[in-house]
């Protein structure tokens, strides 16, 4: 993923650019875990136009505690292309109820379930703590036969100044790239030993399940794509997704936006809602465009917009950050 260098207090002709591909997280690959994403050179990568660019690459997932079985398709899909799997404590047990309970072994190959645990059941722990070990990847070719760990690895993080979520993808961030850990609790985890080899760039993080339930959870979980990319440098600590089943979300900085959203995946229904503060935005491709619109929480926001039929590309421009949510079509 290319970062483009983001402008100090940009002005409307020099705001940054981006591109998003978002299909490209579901869209089906081949049933091997896809290779990790590079890390660019100092000084390669961005576009001469400074844009960043979201395409194919490899990216986290990340099961919350809702449940599976309404949406197993994209479940799978997301499962198949994902280079790391982390269970955030309950949504362990969601895996374990849509497949192992079952004797289904689709979702046994579990990287790590973290959190508290106290939402984690006995039967499930047992479960997983009771699957075939798997061999460490060695750190060179030349290196000794690597020690051989259980399937899943279970980490109990008590501290309880941050969710679960939280110290999921604080951990994802420290096994991909510990320089750029992003302390969300205070005694983080050790990296787990990758099944694959440690990714040379920080991955993107997908979150599964985070919008069903109760309200207040759910508020939390659009609350944490907010703090979880504030304050870096464009996208530098990886992008943060949220699929609830029937949408994906996720957090469009200050800059120029272009959303591709022709690829089979996507339903018409839009929404573009402030975080942080308010915003104005403009969009291209919507039944409903707006044109340099002041947008925030006790205002006016945007919801239930349409992507029009003949649009391959949204457009938004947005001078704070904002949350972009989308529908799903069936996978």
């Amino acid at each position: 993923m290319a970062t483009s260098d983001v402008p100090t207090n940009p002005g409307p002709s020099d705001l940054p650019e981006f591109e998003w591909r978002p299909a490209d997280l579901i869209r089906r690959r081949r049933p091997s875990r896809p290779a990790p994403p590079e890390a660019p050179k100092a000084g390669a990568g961005a576009k001469p136009d400074d844009t960043d660019e979201h395409g194919p690459g490899g990216f986290a997932l990340v099961v919350l505690n809702q449940p599976l079985h309404p949406h197993l398709g994209l479940v799978h899909r997301l499962w198949d292309n994902a280079y790391v799997r982390v269970a955030a404590d309950g949504g362990a047990n969601c895996l374990y109820q849509a497949a192992g309970i079952h004797g289904d072994p689709c979702f046994d190959d579990l990287d790590t379930i973290i959190g508290d645990l106290d939402s984690l059941s006995p039967e499930t722990r047992r479960y997983y703590e009771s699957l075939p070990s798997a061999a460490c990847s060695p750190s060179s070719p030349s290196a000794s036969p690597p020690p051989r760990r259980a399937a899943t690895q279970i980490l109990l993080v008590e501290e309880q100044d941050s969710t679960d979520f939280a110290k999921a993808v604080a951990h994802v961030r420290q096994e991909s790239h510990p320089q750029h850990q992003h302390y969300l609790y205070h005694h983080p985890p050790p990296p787990f030993p990758p099944r694959g080899g440690t990714p040379a760039a920080l991955l993107d993080v997908v979150a599964l399940g985070g919008l069903g339930g109760r309200v207040d959870q759910g508020v939390s979980q659009l609350h944490h794509l907010f703090l979880f990319q504030a304050g870096d440098a464009g996208y530098a600590r990886g992008r943060v997704f949220l699929f609830s089943g029937e949408s994906l979300t996720w957090l469009l900085k200050p800059g120029r936006h272009r959303i591709r959203v022709r690829d089979g995946v996507f339903g018409k229904h839009v929404g573009i809602l402030p975080v942080g503060g308010p915003s104005v935005i403009s969009t291209r491709g919507l039944e409903w465009d707006v044109r340099e619109w002041h947008t925030e929480f006790g205002g006016r926001v945007s919801t239930s917009n349409h992507v029009l039929p003949e649009t391959e590309v949204v457009e938004v421009e947005t001078t704070r950050e904002v949350l972009f949510t989308i529908a799903l079509r069936e996978v």
